[in-house]
């Protein structure tokens, strides 16, 4: 048997000033230099439109159901909601099969990260990074997202029982 889920999930971005009270953004597990992602978490868009693609999957509702009570706690970092959205497909006997991520953001320019952050994605899931399929555009100006204003993450996943 397997499950499909979609998931998407967007925030604003903006150049990072260079300081000490910087905070990390991620995207996809890794860090993300010279960009900050405006987010209570560490903002990292993939993980959390994959999370939002699990949940569906597996017939659960929002990331926020989890992620808000953790950040209240002082978990901001991603991959820990990841983790939790792991443990409940894993529970109802699914692991993932495949995922495909579709990244619309005028900056910054995020091809050159491709090989990183599936490579992250693959160990955090405990996949071949062959089953992940990612691809980007710039949005050519035509939305808030293609006019460098924000990044916007979907995400579908399929889950075999």
């Amino acid at each position: 048997m397997f499950r499909v889920g979609l998931g998407q999930d967007s925030h604003k971005i903006k150049c990072k000033v260079q300081s000490a009270k910087c905070k990390i953004s991620r995207l996809g597990g890794i860090e993300l230099k010279n960009w900050e992602i405006i987010a209570n978490s560490d903002g990292d868009v993939i993980i959390h439109a994959l999370c939002n693609a699990l949940n569906t999957a597996i017939g659960y509702g929002s990331l926020d159901l989890y992620a808000g009570p953790m950040f209240k706690k002082g978990i901001t970092d991603s991959r820990e909601y990841l983790k939790v959205a792991l443990k409940m497909a894993k529970e109802r006997g699914y692991k993932v099969n495949n995922l495909a991520l579709m990244i619309e953001a005028q900056k910054p320019r995020l091809e050159k990260h491709r090989e990183k952050i599936c490579q992250s994605l693959a160990k955090i899931l405990e996949m071949n990074q062959s089953q992940i399929g990612m691809a980007f555009t710039s949005g050519e100006g035509l939305t808030a997202f293609g006019k460098g204003k924000g990044i916007q993450v979907f995400c579908l996943v399929s889950l075999l029982k």
